[in-house]
């Protein structure tokens, strides 16, 4: 399968349109349009419903979809792991949702892993929450960072750090009854934060913002007002300059940051090895 043909199937998925798509992967429009024939003929399929302004996936191409990013990411790994040098003699892969990405403990966690197996070359991948479990089977990434480890038999975690969540908005002296009346951010970090959120009767209402990362939840909140948990990381800097504030009485979130693997993995004896070297530094 050309890799080109399936860099432009996603990119077109992701634009909705062939002319948007043609500008980003500096095409011309008649070529994205034969890259999209050439994967329709080769899967014996159509993937792309036509109608005039109205672009969107048949049922295969939805079934496609998964098939095409896995595919990449394991070209992409692939090409690195062949290419390393003397210097680096082996090849870390490491996945996350965007919400974990974002928090700073996750950026000293590569540095530290950096600074304790130098002759290790980290690749990072984005995932979403649901697509954890079968990266790790399917051997997408080696490690996971996640504040939920997913229910798997042979999965090892080790903890990391832990980070708190905090309740704040953009209104000064508000309290766990005023916040009633403020447009409700919703930053989705999962099932437990989310029953948790569910047990606090003054943020049950739909928000008005329901996000994956910590950034659109935090610029939301500074330009259009309203209240939401953040971690205190990505806040503290805001509260003390005043503009965003702590809520009176509100409770703390408190969750822990793991990594997580299969023992099944090719490269587990590297991993624990890390474990080890991570634990004694």
């Amino acid at each position: 399968m050309d890799t080109d043909l399936l860099r432009t199937f996603l990119e077109v998925n992701k634009t909705r349109h062939f002319g948007k798509a043609a500008t980003n992967l500096y095409l011309t429009q008649s070529a994205v349009s034969f890259r999209i024939r050439q994967l329709e003929i080769k899967l014996g399929t159509p993937v792309f419903t036509r109608k005039r302004g109205d672009l969107r996936l048949t049922a295969a191409g939805e079934r496609f979809v998964p098939y095409a990013e896995n595919i990449l990411q394991t070209w992409g790994r692939a090409r690195q792991d062949v290419a390393l040098t003397d210097s680096y003699q082996q090849q870390l892969t490491v996945g996350a949702t965007s919400l974990i990405w974002e928090l700073e403990s996750s950026s000293d966690w590569l540095e530290h892993v950096q600074t304790v197996q130098p002759e290790w070359a980290l690749r990072t991948e984005s995932l979403n929450r649901q697509q954890i479990s079968n990266a790790l089977l399917e051997k997408l990434v080696d490690v996971v960072l996640t504040s939920e480890p997913p229910k798997l038999a042979d999965l090892q975690q080790f903890r990391l750090t832990s980070f708190e969540l905090v309740l704040v908005s953009s209104e000064p002296d508000q309290d766990m009854e005023s916040i009633a009346e403020l447009p409700l951010v919703y930053l989705d970090w999962g099932t437990r934060f989310g029953v948790e959120h569910s047990r606090i009767p003054s943020l049950q209402r739909t928000p008005v913002l329901h996000s994956h990362g910590c950034q659109p939840a935090l610029k939301f909140l500074l330009s259009r007002g309203g209240v939401g948990f953040l971690p205190l990381s990505v806040a503290q800097y805001w509260i003390e300059a005043g503009e965003l504030h702590l809520v009176k009485d509100s409770p703390s979130t408190a969750s822990e940051l793991f990594m997580v693997w299969l023992s099944s993995n090719d490269k587990n004896a590297d991993i624990e090895e890390l474990v080890t070297a991570l634990s004694a530094s």
